[in-house]
């Protein structure tokens, strides 16, 4: 995908029973051609997450359909969307976004009445942290699941990922 048109981010995925938004930049090339967050099969985001909820050590999560992962998900209360609503960019890396338009953060509240923080998943939506932090709610920075964030172990992120979201979904 190359920076010609204003590329379109995905819908938000949330729920009106959703505690915590993990906010993402924006939908790499992979996500963007299929529609679905975080399709890359090298982003960690599905096995962090339900590795989060899992009883033992971490899972191995081989994964599901989109649309199960999707309603599992939700169904623990566990919301997606992007700061970005739209941007320009060739690849996926996010310091390759030009001319971004942030999304409505603020309809949050309106959207999940039973918020109770915000996770940011990365550098670049953190970056926005200030817009998020207005909700009058928790704001966290998530070690980013991108294959791009490779300094990180996988254990390393999931015992973050760990101590910020599992507060708010018990």
């Amino acid at each position: 995908m190359s920076t010609g048109a204003p590329l379109q981010g995905l819908p938000p995925l949330l729920a009106g029973h959703t505690r915590v938004v993990i906010l993402g930049s924006f939908p790499g090339v992979r996500s963007l051609q299929l529609q679905q967050y975080y399709a890359h099969p090298q982003n960690q985001f599905w096995r962090l997450v339900f590795s989060v909820f899992s009883a033992s050590s971490p899972i191995e999560y081989r994964g599901s359909s989109y649309e199960n992962n999707s309603k599992q998900l939700l169904s623990i209360g566990i919301g997606l969307w992007d700061v970005y609503a739209a941007c320009e960019r060739e690849g996926s890396l996010d310091s390759a976004i030009r001319s971004a338009q942030l999304n409505d953060l603020a309809s949050l509240h309106r959207l999940c009445p039973q918020l109770r923080a915000i996770a940011h998943n990365g550098g670049e939506s953190f970056k926005h942290a200030r817009h998020t932090s207005q909700l009058g709610l928790p704001v966290h920075k998530l070690p980013s699941s991108s294959p791009a964030n490779a300094s990180w172990s996988f254990e390393r992120k999931l015992a973050v990922w760990r101590d910020v979201l599992q507060p708010y979904l018990t």
